[in-house]
């Protein structure tokens, strides 16, 4: 559907959100970068107030999560996650004009860039993923800045005029979009077989999902990129941002995962999945306040 086509056939109150959100990040890209992300820790911090609920059951989750974490120091944790969220959508019209470096002290610091060159190079389809931590829209910037392209798989919003702006945003500087569903399927099939590369988000719920070990409880966990990494024998590579201070990021890429020997077995895709899990874990517990606690990870 053509954009005019959307926009015609959205409700008055995605129109409203829409014409909201390009303002908000018309006025954000016009602004110094640290001075937008330190509007964006502001007012996300003042959201996170007037959802006190939604915050409690956050630092009731990460206290599951990390036991050793007291009620006070998890509301905190819990503060400066609101804090990260805020300075995550106003970074968003700055992305593009962000460099990476292999030393320290840019805007962003790019280590393990060795692994990600590894996987433009060689020939073959891949799989790079990552989660909810630091900026993630940095992860699909940093694979575009060395030339690693591909598609980013992602959740499309409700409103499809926030969806068209998320997709112009992120033309500049992220791998091209497909959202789940089956055509979103279908093409990242196609895709694969061209030897092109996808980029996932692994660490929400799925309830239809498996149960993999997540902080030592099941977490419903999509299969679908060990299926396909175990399929077609696909290398696997982590990739995470973790925010420094203000707007300035580290991004680092892993070596890939091995992969298990007997093919797309069940058992083996749930192995495979409980390695990606454990990284992402140990991702969380060095910078707890930058992981969307707000998500229903586990069941209960």
């Amino acid at each position: 559907m053509a954009c005019s086509s959307v926009a015609e056939a959205a409700s008055p109150a995605h129109r409203a959100q829409a014409l909201l959100a390009r303002a908000s990040l018309a006025l954000l890209g016009a602004l110094p970068i640290p001075w937008a992300s330190a509007l964006g820790a502001a007012l996300g911090r003042l959201i996170g107030l007037c959802m006190r609920h939604r915050s409690r059951e956050a630092a009731a989750r990460l206290r599951r999560a990390l036991p050793e974490v007291d009620a006070r120091h998890a509301r905190r944790l819990i503060g400066r996650m609101w804090g990260q969220l805020g300075r995550v959508a106003a970074e968003l019209p700055h992305l593009s004009r962000l460099r990476f470096t292999d030393e320290p002290g840019g805007w962003v610091e790019l280590v393990g860039r060795e692994h990600l060159e590894r996987l433009r190079d060689d020939g073959r389809a891949g799989i790079a993923y990552t989660a909810h931590l630091g900026n993630w829209e940095l992860t699909a910037a940093a694979c575009h800045a060395i030339g690693l392209t591909g598609y980013l798989i992602y959740r499309a919003p409700n409103n499809p005029l926030i969806d068209d702006l998320m997709r112009e945003l992120r033309s500049g500087w992220a791998l091209d979009t497909v959202p789940k569903g089956m055509e979103g399927a279908r093409r990242l099939l196609r895709a694969i077989k061209a030897g092109a590369h996808i980029g996932m988000l692994v660490d929400q719920k799925m309830n239809d999902g498996i149960p993999v070990p997540f902080f030592g409880r099941p977490a419903m966990t999509a299969p679908a990129l060990a299926q396909l990494a175990l399929r077609y024998r696909l290398p696997v590579v982590g990739v995470r941002c973790e925010r420094l201070k203000g707007a300035r990021f580290r991004v680092t890429a892993y070596p890939p995962l091995p992969l298990p020997a007997d093919g797309a077995e069940p058992e083996a895709v749930a192995d495979l999945m409980a390695m990606i899990n454990a990284s992402v874990e140990n991702w969380v517990r060095r910078r707890p306040e930058q992981w969307l606690w707000l998500h229903r990870r586990w069941p209960d």
